[in-house]
């Protein structure tokens, strides 16, 4: 039988037993969280007393940290003093939704008279504009904020000086080379690299522009609570680095938020399935429960039913607009799995050569520019390469808008920046981005995608990555090991859930359940065994009955009993043979296996259709065929053999 399972390539955090067994003993931790603690960079007593318990540094203040703080406060305060209209411009995604309620509680807590725009994601895209900025001056407004957006918006906010109105610029995207010229700026990006304060998210700016004017004004009793429960909120959502001031605050939201006094964080955890009984929320519970049913409004649906959502304090008003959160985001699910469906088919139906260019760019009509964001992340997912992914606008097939993530090695700003030429709109980050161009330009802005990535990417990168921390046995998996583990909650970008490795485990049973998901029961020689779940791996089904394994420890709680199953992350053919290396690589569109087997200096390359080639290193005739009884010579310095053996060689690291 020929196997189906996923191409990965593993990296496995090297040891350092000294330093391990030094913090182990300065800590009083087990050897094994040491290591975890160690592979993020958590390396000394001084470090790994923060990272378990945040409160207990001292936080510098906000105002000796954000150089235009005091001058925004000020400027709010003023307003507020006045009676002057503040404005608020926010964006249409989890961050810029939670960003914009939360500016919204406190400044009609403080007094202010202060209302809100959202631009149409459909029709003008991300950021403040000269539309909003013009209906703002008419309306009277004298102040506008801008939240998780802005920092880039010079000709908006421009327009807005010359109009007469002040700015307060609260962002967090990367820094162009010019700021706009605002009355004040607050960006963690502007920052010391050794800030807490460098990983906020919008909503986490917003959070402090919101708590320090309170404070100025002698206001923030009463408030604390529901600005904590929507920066908890929102930050996990938008994916925010769970380090520093974000570490801090959440590890205490995710405590609070469950009993919240907000009935529409209340609605939303109803509609999803999220008990008032759990002691504290797991970032897991806001980042594929709460945080989905958020973000789907503002890919498919009106911003505005979060805004409601999340600024009501009408128990029933919530409690529809958390249905229809729930509505939407089932067919913003609907409409992700038929893109990628599509999209897949795409891939591996026609010849799309995405190995030889570096990097898959894929643009099809119909498809819905709200959620292709997501399945470029799954695409990245399955196939470890950059994806550039497109629809034509509406009314305008001249036009394409699109939406890239990128992998470890891979920047995709800088790849749109090298693109720029070719592009209308564009901005983003390291790993996802955004874009817009004519439909003329697509062949070459392709061609200029793979020029780009032939000059960062080398053809063993296109696999995805699985980073594992330790090896593991299953002897070791309990309760007690996994609430340790918890302890060092919270887990998420920039302190990911620790991933572990066990060698030669057998398949004892699998099967697939639900829509696409694989349940496995997993044994160790010693026949110690462990229940397993592979997300979306149905189509791999069956796995090879013998495989090296990597993944998470996950607590699964049934009538009443508490016990711990793993989540698998990643799978390879077993290599616990010294003397044996085993690699899988592509080749000509093509999947091959292969193996070194160190005590014979021989190389055997098997294709999908079982043929094999065995030569030993140096020689140039070497067997071609399903078996050697059967096999056949071929002179391995051919073209077509030989490049396979460079490939080979290149992939088992020999």
């Amino acid at each position: 039988m020929t196997y189906k399972y996923p191409i990965q390539r593993w990296y496995i955090a090297a040891t350092n037993p000294e330093k391990i067994a030094g913090l182990a003993r300065e800590m009083g931790l087990s050897s094994l969280l040491a290591t975890i603690l160690i592979n993020r960079g958590i390396d000394t007593p001084e470090l790994a007393k923060t990272y378990i318990d945040p409160e207990a540094d001292t936080l510098p203040s906000p105002l000796g940290e954000f150089p235009d703080l005091e001058k925004s406060v000020n400027l709010l305060v003023k307003a507020i003093a006045r009676g002057d209209k503040i404005a608020i411009c926010g964006d249409y995604d989890a961050d810029g939704m939670t960003s914009t309620s939360l500016l919204l509680r406190a400044l009609r807590h403080l007094g202010a008279r202060v209302n809100h725009a959202i631009p149409s994601r459909m029709k003008e895209g991300y950021g403040i504009n000269q539309r909003i900025v013009e209906e703002f001056a008419e309306s009277g407004v004298g102040l506008i904020l801008t939240v998780d957006n802005g920092i880039s918006a010079h000709e908006p906010i421009a327009l807005a000086i010359e109009l007469g109105l002040k700015v307060i610029i609260t962002d967090h995207h990367d820094l162009p080379p010019i700021l706009p010229n605002a009355s004040a700026i607050l960006n963690p990006k502007l920052l010391t690299p050794n800030s807490p304060y460098q990983g906020l998210a919008g909503v986490g700016v917003a959070y402090i522009l919101a708590v320090t004017t309170a404070q100025k004004m002698g206001k923030l009793q009463g408030l604390t609570e529901s600005l904590l429960a929507l920066f908890t909120l929102g930050t996990i959502a938008d994916l925010a680095p769970l380090i520093g001031v974000n570490r801090r605050w959440l590890k205490r939201g995710l405590r609070k938020l469950p009993k919240s006094q907000l009935v529409g964080i209340q609605s939303l955890m109803q509609i999803a399935g999220i008990s008032e009984e759990q002691k504290q929320l797991q970032p897991d519970d806001i980042g594929f429960k709460l945080g989905p049913r958020i973000n789907a409004i503002g890919r498919i649906g009106d911003p505005q039913i979060v805004i409601e959502l999340l600024t009501t304090d009408e128990a029933g008003i919530a409690l529809e607009r958390a249905m229809q959160c729930e509505q939407i985001n089932r067919t913003r699910q609907e409409l992700c799995e038929k893109i990628e469906e599509e999209a897949i088919k795409l891939v591996e139906e026609t010849p799309i050569f995405w190995q030889q260019d570096r990097v898959l760019v894929l643009v099809e009509k119909d498809w819905h520019h709200g959620v292709i964001g997501i399945v470029a992340s799954r695409l990245v997912e399955r196939y470890g390469v950059p994806v550039f992914i497109g629809t034509y606008e509406e009314e305008d097939t001249g036009k394409i808008r699109g939406s890239a993530r990128g992998i470890e090695e891979f920047h995709v700003f800088e790849a749109l920046q090298f693109c720029q030429d070719l592009l209308g709109k564009f901005g983003g980050h390291k790993m996802a981005g955004g874009f817009s161009l004519p439909t003329a330009n697509l062949l070459a802005f392709k061609q200029r995608l793979s020029q780009f990535s032939h000059k960062i990417l080398q053809i063993e990168q296109l696999k995805p990555l699985i980073k594992i921390d330790t090896i593991l046995d299953f002897k070791q998996i309990n309760l007690q090991l996994f609430q340790q583990i918890d302890s060092l909650q919270p887990w998420g970008i920039g302190n990911e859930l620790p991933v572990f490795w066990t060698p030669n485990v057998r398949v004892v049973e699998q099967k697939t359940i639900g829509k696409n998901h694989l349940k496995l029961l997993l044994a160790q020689s010693d026949n110690t065994r462990i229940k397993a779940l592979a997300w979306r791996w149905g189509e791999y089904c069956p796995l090879p009955t013998r495989l090296d394994i990597a993944y998470k420890l996950k607590e699964n709680t049934w009538n009443g009993n508490t016990t711990i199953e793993i989540e698998l992350v990643g799978v390879r053919l077993p290599q616990e043979n010294n003397n044996i290396k085993k690699a899988i690589f592509m080749h000509a569109e093509k999947m091959y296996q292969c193996s070194f087997w160190g005590d014979v200096n021989e190389i055997r390359i098997k294709n999908e259709q079982g043929d094999i080639l065995v030569v030993q290193k140096g020689q140039r005739i070497g067997l071609l065929g399903k078996n050697r009884q059967q096999a056949r010579e071929v002179n391995v310095t051919e073209p077509r053999f030989y490049t396979l053996i460079k490939v080979a060689i290149k992939a088992l690291a020999i």
